[in-house]
């Protein structure tokens, strides 16, 4: 069977190229499933839960029963009562066995039809009578998994069920119960309840609080993105330099697992073959894989939209990420708070070093184009970049000191009359705005994350295979501005480069204005005082 790279639904290694989670799977097993434990798989979308619990429950058959449940096959209407939800969850653990093979499953998928045809009605303490009862006399521990329980989070006959599990979980000395629960979704069974009772009082009362924390690690590394390309090289010999390409992967994504698979499916089915990219060796390149992300950003997919519906539920969430981005904010990180603990449970920040960052480049990226064309349509100096743009690309290349040049004409035209804390804030935001309709989707650029902070910011450029490095910062006097010199050469350095750019955003009122080049070391810099 031919494979693919798949960013729908769950993976399967026999018909998709995906990462070795083998190791992943022996570790849930070690650390929780052998001891018993009850816990939460709570990723963001598209974080690979549903095919780390398929995989698992195929890893953990020999020595368990398990009973794989999806509760996005189960009708809001079953949630009505206690009544209804109990013959479904039966009804859908008999389903889970369907497809099984064993005197085990088939003994198992007897004694749950008999319960079903026995008992037309049945209410949910009944129901864990009959399931201690079932745990009781089975030869085997029982392990009951199930995915989605976000489409339960809105129930109130869930939660009084995960209450229940809960107590049984608690008396499970005396009353046999299920050797391991398995949950896996966005939510948190903390937020879970917080959907349901949004008053302050209760908004942090878990109906779940002796679930083990999990702490396994379920993004991809660059060893393990090589690996899976190493399948696809043996496949197709493309002669690509697969540790060169998984780290540039890696660079964009942190390992992200559909944003790591979204641009191996892009370069594989889309660029591969196409104008510039005859070549295969070619396309599985770095300026594939910036061509790749290029073409991410322009489509809508359910990642992004996710991304982009929650930030629009959550306001202080939404100017978090803005003050991060534009503004170089450094906030420290504790789960505590809110705004980081919904950033975190949906994938889109992380801890660095004891503070706040985004989840991965192209998550910035795509939120960066979302504040520009929201500042788009009322932007001066967006206006300005448009009707520039034509006279900066020569013989398809990006200049950038052109763009430089008049970039500071139009800031000094516009804002010179500004004060200092309107300039201090938006100024970087002026620059990638002006630079966005210029670059016009056939380059990216984004923010270094190392180099954020509120004096200073580099901007990697990527247009047609080529980078320009921009530092963006704030004026603090000669010697600042001298280390800042420095640090850019360091950072030309670091990406093979010759000649970057720095532009200042200068408060001295004896300031002078204007472009010029100077040498440092070997290295030239473009230097724009404005």
């Amino acid at each position: 069977m031919k494979r693919r790279f798949n960013i729908n639904g769950s993976c399967h290694p026999m018909r998709d190229y995906m990462v070795d989670i083998d190791d992943r799977l022996k570790r849930i097993k070690g650390k929780y499933v052998d001891y018993g434990s009850y816990f939460v798989i709570n990723r963001g979308r598209q974080y690979g839960k549903t095919t780390t619990l398929q995989s698992l429950a195929e890893y953990l058959s020999k020595d368990y029963l398990v009973f794989s449940l999806d509760f996005q096959e189960m009708p809001d209407e079953k949630f009505e009562t206690g009544e209804t939800f109990s013959l479904a969850l039966i009804d859908m653990m008999r389903d889970a066995l369907q497809y099984e093979e064993g005197e085990e499953q088939e003994k198992m998928r007897g004694i749950l039809s008999e319960f079903i045809m026995e008992n037309p009605t049945v209410g949910i303490d009944d129901l864990f009578r009959f399931l201690s009862d079932m745990c009781r006399k089975n030869p085997r521990p029982i392990v009951l998994m199930i995915d989605e329980v976000d489409s339960a989070g809105n129930n109130e006959v869930f939660v009084k069920f995960l209450a229940l599990l809960r107590g049984a979980y608690l008396k499970r000395d005396k009353m046999p119960i299920f050797h391991s629960v398995i949950l896996a979704g966005v939510y948190s069974i903390k937020n879970l309840k917080l959907k349901l009772r949004p008053e302050s009082e209760h908004q942090y009362n878990s109906p779940w609080n002796i679930a083990a924390d999990f702490d396994i690690d379920m993004s991809f590394s660059a060893e393990q993105i090589a690996g899976m390309l190493a399948e696809y090289e043996a496949d197709y010999h493309t002669g690509m330099d697969i540790q060169a390409i998984s780290e540039e992967i890696y660079a964009y994504t942190s390992g992200y697992p559909v944003l790591a698979s979204m641009i191996c499916k892009r370069i594989d089915e889309r660029i591969m073959g196409s104008d510039g990219f005859e070549e295969a060796k070619t396309a599985w390149s770095k300026a594939g894989v910036e061509k790749a992300v290029t073409i991410i950003l322009k489509e809508s997919n359910l990642l992004f939209e996710s991304m982009v519906k929650q930030l629009d539920t959550y306001e202080d969430l939404y100017k978090m990420i803005e003050d991060i981005i534009y503004c170089g904010r450094r906030i420290p990180f504790s789960l505590e708070e809110k705004s980081i603990n919904l950033g975190v449970m949906f994938g889109f920040l992380k801890e660095e070093n004891g503070r706040v960052m985004m989840a991965n480049r192209l998550f910035e990226m795509c939120l960066l184009n979302l504040f520009m064309a929201k500042e788009a349509i009322r932007s001066e100096i967006y206006a300005k970049g448009e009707g520039d743009s034509s006279q900066f690309i020569r013989d398809g290349r990006l200049d950038m000191d052109a763009v430089i040049q008049k970039f500071s004409e139009h800031f000094s035209d516009i804002w010179s009359k500004n004060d200092e804390s309107f300039v201090e804030k938006y100024g970087r935001k002026f620059f990638l705005l002006y630079l966005k309709p210029i670059i016009n989707g056939t380059g990216n650029y984004y923010i270094e994350a190392e180099t954020r902070d509120a004096r200073r910011m580099d901007v990697i450029v990527d247009y047609l295979g080529e980078q320009f490095i921009v530092e963006l910062k704030i004026w603090h006097g000669d010697e600042y501005n001298e280390r800042g010199e420095k640090q850019l050469t360091d950072y030309l350095d670091y990406y093979h480069k010759d000649k970057g750019y720095m532009l200042s955003f200068n408060f001295n009122k004896n300031k002078t204005v204007g472009v010029k080049e100077i040498k440092v070391g070997d290295k030239t810099i473009v230097e724009a005082v404005v």
